[in-house]
């Protein structure tokens, strides 16, 4: 699937590494198994609920989620947030 980024994504990302430089490295291992298989088990996809409920989150480490929305008609996936658990719900 094709990944494309929001412009607010993609500031929230530069913000995000400039505080976290150590996972930019796994950052490009998720993004790669996403691109590949959404529901990859190492991912921990799972969809959101309540004013959610239209997003799915897979998770960047145990602290960290990165919330997207899913297109699966247009066989694409936009990045639509990134950071704490508390901060992207």
């Amino acid at each position: 699937m094709k990944l494309r980024k929001t412009e607010r994504y993609a500031s929230k990302e530069t913000k995000f590494f400039k505080k976290h430089p150590d996972l930019v490295d796994k950052y490009g291992d998720v993004l790669e198994k996403l691109s590949f298989d959404i529901f990859e088990p190492s991912l921990k996809s799972h969809q959101l609920k309540g004013n959610l409920s239209e997003y799915h989150a897979v998770s960047l480490t145990y602290e960290y989620r990165i919330v997207l929305i899913l297109k699966i008609v247009d066989d694409e996936i936009v990045l639509f947030n990134i950071g704490t658990h508390d901060d992207v719900y």
